[in-house]
């Protein structure tokens, strides 16, 4: 299915505009190294962005296989292998066998794995806190229900095909 892009006669196209823009800085603000480390230091812990990336998507999804762990994360097998054997080294992920395949094992959080995301999370949370602290409670109860129902929007049309091509002006 095609979706077509919005036309300058479009009102809604000046909206999706500055949301796309403000979803821009969002990210390119939350991706920074330097509030990567401010977060790290906040938590307590010594982990890099991938870590934290894959240490949340366990958190969240519970026993994986390494393969939909990859697809989840969207980057490809080997790095998973490589990030998953760093985090069993220290203790924060542990493999177990897959009880529906006994060549296959799943990647599981350990109790210090857990503690780990819980303690980024909270560090996440404090800093959000800070930012949002003049924000009525409905102004934060509505966002939190449009960020969950944009994210789950853009998940539902992820692989939707998109037309590029620019239409003609439609005739009044």
């Amino acid at each position: 299915m095609s979706t077509p892009p919005p036309t300058a006669a479009d009102p809604a196209l000046t909206d999706v505009a500055e949301i796309e823009h403000a979803l821009t800085r969002i990210s390119y603000l939350t991706s920074r190294v330097r509030q990567h480390e401010r977060l790290m230091a906040l938590a307590g812990l010594p982990l890099d962005r991938a870590a934290v990336a894959l240490l949340r998507q366990v958190a969240d999804s519970g026993s994986l296989r390494p393969s939909e762990l990859a697809n989840l994360l969207s980057v490809e097998a080997s790095h998973v292998t490589r990030q998953v054997q760093q985090l069993e080294k220290t203790g924060y992920l542990t493999r177990v066998p897959d009880p529906n395949d006994r060549r296959a094992q799943r990647i599981e959080l350990t109790p210090a794995g857990r503690d780990a995301v819980d303690r980024v999370r909270e560090a996440s949370c404090r800093g959000m806190s800070v930012a949002l602290a003049d924000w009525s409670p409905g102004d934060l109860e509505q966002l939190a229900t449009l960020c969950h129902r944009l994210v789950d929007d853009f998940f539902a049309h992820a692989e939707d095909e998109i037309d590029l091509t620019p239409e003609a002006p439609r005739e009044a």
